[in-house]
């Protein structure tokens, strides 16, 4: 397999710890194992008698259940576990395409949606967002890509990195489309449950459709990116078994520890994800105050869920250059869109992490110093 360099993990790979501050993360403020080991009475004890052995290719039955409980027709049957989300993106292209079919991939979106795809010889179609004061997708310009051939439409809502999501109506239309044509979803969900308002949550996409396969993690809502586990939810049994068949020639099975410390995050998804929607809106009430001041010089596509955002230099300047300026002055990472392949105009933002308004007051500073 040849593959294009992934560049945005190249550039985190870069700065991500050797920065200050980062502000383009994608994921919510991490816990210590302290942390998740006091929310319940016996969780360490049962951690210091956790068997290091082997796990089970499948993942571990209790996680298993516990995801179930994110689905409303889904059982731990209808759910196999991977390192990190990563892992079953990857998977899931070379088990379900061939060189020559055709998918269609919303876009902008994170590399692995389409270039995986790409080195295998697909046919891709990008189905872009347009915006004008918000994010949006347009349902006849998904219509219009669709072909013979089209195997696979890649969604993503939640959406990184905008933060968009379509109202159900328009949702339903898309599911509608994949049905009609026979048509398969693969749908990244990965900041789901992190909406501002409840009303916005989307039914997961194999809950509401047979060819479908829901990609979770623990990295992005739960803040847990350190236990690389990710899954894949879906009716299709048959196609699960082919994905953890291909699982033996990568991971084979999951670690030990941080499925246990996956399962306890779980029980008590409650309280981390509400954790985390208390940051989330505690830094955006400060971007909307920072985004109206520098009004001039930003375009601000206020989110409708997760933990990042896509705002617009609208600057005679080039993208890159502004956050390498940002980063050389003051110490502050954001993300430019050139890493996503998609213009020199946008930045990625993040605001999940509590340290957010200290790397916020450092881009003020460098706005009021260089403009």
């Amino acid at each position: 397999m040849r593959i294009d360099q992934f560049k945005l993990e190249e550039f985190f790979a870069k700065y991500e710890f050797k920065v200050e501050y980062l502000l383009c993360s994608s994921d919510c403020e991490s816990w210590t194992i302290e942390e998740l080991l006091d929310l319940g009475p016996y969780y360490k004890e049962e951690l210091n008698n956790l068997w290091l052995g082997y796990t089970e290719s499948e993942g571990d039955l209790q996680l298993r259940k516990e995801i179930s409980k994110i689905y409303t027709t889904i059982d731990e049957d209808n759910i196999l576990v991977f390192s990190g989300a990563e892992e079953g993106i990857f998977i899931f292209m070379n088990v379900f395409l061939n060189k020559g079919d055709h998918i269609i991939v919303q876009y902008p979106a994170y590399q692995s949606l389409f270039e995986i795809a790409n080195s295998i010889g697909c046919e891709v179609s990008y189905w872009n967002m347009v915006v004008d004061k918000d994010w949006d997708l347009k349902i006849e310009d998904l219509r219009a890509s669709i072909r013979s051939n089209t195997k696979a439409i890649i969604l993503n809502f939640p959406h990184n990195p905008t933060g968009f999501i379509p109202d159900k109506e328009k949702y339903r239309k898309i599911v509608d489309l994949a049905e009609e044509h026979d048509i398969y979803l693969f749908s990244d969900e990965v900041y789901r449950y992190l909406e501002y308002k409840k009303k916005d949550r989307l039914p997961a996409a194999c809950d509401i459709y047979e060819n479908a396969l829901s990609l979770g993690v623990m990295s992005k809502t739960f803040g847990l990116a350190g236990l690389r586990i990710g899954w894949i939810a879906s009716d299709d049994i048959e196609l699960l078994d082919k994905l953890q068949s291909f699982k033996h020639y990568t991971t084979i099975c999951n670690s030990a520890p941080s499925e246990y410390l996956a399962t306890i995050a779980l029980e008590n998804k409650n309280y981390l994800i509400e954790r985390n929607l208390e940051i989330i809106g505690t830094n955006l009430e400060l971007l909307d105050e920072f985004f109206e001041v520098y009004d001039e010089f930003f375009d601000w596509y206020r989110p409708k869920a997760g933990s990042i955002a896509f705002p617009k230099l609208k600057i005679d300047q080039n993208i890159e250059e502004f956050c390498l300026d940002l980063l050389d002055k003051e110490g502050v990472l954001l993300m430019p869109s050139t890493k996503y392949n998609y213009g020199k105009k946008h930045f990625r933002i993040g605001f999940g992490r509590i340290n957010m308004p200290e790397a916020l007051e450092k881009l003020e500073k460098y706005m009021k110093g260089n403009f």
